[in-house]
C-alpha cells in the first residue's frame, strides 16, 4: 500500500486527534491501511465517533492508499520463505505439509481428551525450537477460556526436547479468559506484547467454550456470531501482520441430521469454518493412540495421520 495527500499516519485523518488515534492503535489499528479496510461502524465503536465522522475518516483512508498488485509467482516465492512449526510427529508434519504454517489459522476440533489440547503444549514447546530444528525461536501467547493450560505438561515436554523447562515456561504468555469479553480484549490488545516478546505462536483453548456458554438459544446467535467473526478476524490480522501461527481448537456436537456415518460436527458454523486456512478432526483410538484428518486446507489433499499422545509428547 502507498500512501498519497498527506496523510502518513492515523493522527492525519479527519476527525481522529491524538487521544482517538491513541484508543485506535490500542485496538491494533495503528496505520492507515487497516482504517481504508474497516467498516465505519466498526470505527464509530471503537473510539466513540459520530458514524458520518467514522465514515468521512475511513474514506479519507482508502484515499489515501493503493493497492499493490503482484503476481502468482510473487506469491508461490513469498510462500516458499513461510515458517513451519513441527509437530512431534513426521506423519502428521507430512499430512500439513511440513507442519503448522505461519500467517495462518489452524484448527483442531474434537471430542473432549482426543488431543487437541496435548498438541497445543508440543507446538508451545517446538515453537521455541531454532528455525533449522522445526521451530521458529519464538514466543508464545496461550489464551485459556476452559482452564486446561498445565505448566507440568510442558515441563515434562520441555524435558524430553532437550530444554530447560523454566526457560521454555518463561517464553509463555499465559492468559486465562473466564468471560467472552476478557477472551476478545486479550487478543485486541495483543500487538504490544507480540512486538515486545517476539511471539510466533498464539494458541487459543478453546475457541468457542465461553461464547457457548454466553450466547444461548437462537435469540443470540446473531450476536455470537457477530463477535466471533470479529475476534477470529482480529487473529488472522495478527497472523498475517507479524508472521505467526495461530492454533486453536474447537468443540463439538453430535448433528441430528447426519444419520449414517460420524455425526461428530464441529461448532462455530460457518464463521469458523470459513476463518480457519486449516482444519483437523482429532479423535481418540486405543491406548495413546490418536487419529488427526485433515479434513481442509487450501493446498494440501485430504488424508490421515496416526499420532501417539506420550509422557514425553507427540510421536509417531
Amino acid at each position: 500500500m502507498a500512501k498519497e495527500k498527506g496523510i502518513h499516519g492515523v493522527e492525519d485523518l479527519p476527525g481522529i486527534g491524538p487521544a482517538t488515534a491513541d484508543k485506535l492503535k490500542e485496538k491494533g489499528y495503528d496505520d492507515i491501511e487497516k482504517i481504508a479496510a474497516a467498516s465505519p461502524y466498526e470505527i464509530a465503536e471503537l473510539t466513540g465517533m459520530s458514524s458520518e465522522a467514522a465514515k468521512k475518516a475511513v474514506e479519507a483512508a482508502r484515499q489515501a492508499t493503493t493497492v499493490d498488485f503482484t503476481t502468482g509467482y510473487d506469491a508461490y516465492e513469498k510462500r516458499k520463505a513461510l515458517g513451519k512449526i513441527n509437530t512431534g510427529s513426521e506423519a502428521l508434519d507430512e499430512l500439513l505439509g511440513g507442519g503448522v504454517e505461519t500467517s495462518a489459522i489452524t484448527e483442531a476440533y474434537g471430542k473432549f481428551a482426543s488431543g487437541k489440547t496435548q498438541l497445543g503444549f508440543q507446538l508451545c514447546v517446538n515453537v521455541q525450537l531454532p528455525v533449522g530444528k522445526g521451530g521458529l525461536d519464538g514466543s508464545i501467547l496461550f489464551l485459556d477460556t476452559e482452564g486446561t493450560f498445565r505448566p507440568e505438561r510442558i515441563e515434562s515436554i520441555a524435558k524430553a526436547a532437550g530444554m530447560d523447562p523454566k526457560d521454555a515456561l518463561s517464553r509463555i504468555y499465559f492468559v486465562r479468559a473466564l468471560t467472552t469479553s476478557q477472551q476478545i480484549l486479550t487478543i485486541e490488545r495483543a500487538d504490544k506484547l507480540i512486538r515486545e516478546n517476539n511471539i510466533k505462536l498464539i494458541v487459543v483453548d478453546s475457541m468457542m467454550a465461553l461464547f457457548r456458554s454466553e450466547f444461548m438459544g437462537r435469540g443470540a446467535l446473531g450476536e455470537r456470531q457477530q463477535k466471533l467473526n470479529s475476534h477470529i478476524h482480529k487473529l488472522q490480522m495478527l497472523a498475517d501482520t507479524y508472521g505467526l501461527a495461530v492454533y486453536i481448537t474447537n468443540q463439538v456436537m453430535d448433528n441430528p441430521a447426519i444419520l449414517f456415518g460420524d455425526p461428530t460436527t464441529p461448532v462455530g458454523g460457518n464463521v469458523i469454518a470459513h476463518a480457519a486456512t486449516t482444519r483437523l478432526y482429532m479423535r481418540k483410538s486405543k491406548e495413546e493412540k490418536r487419529i488427526v484428518r485433515l479434513v481442509d486446507s487450501p493446498n494440501m489433499p485430504e488424508g490421515e495421520a496416526v499420532i501417539k499422545i506420550t509422557a514425553n509428547g507427540i510421536k509417531d
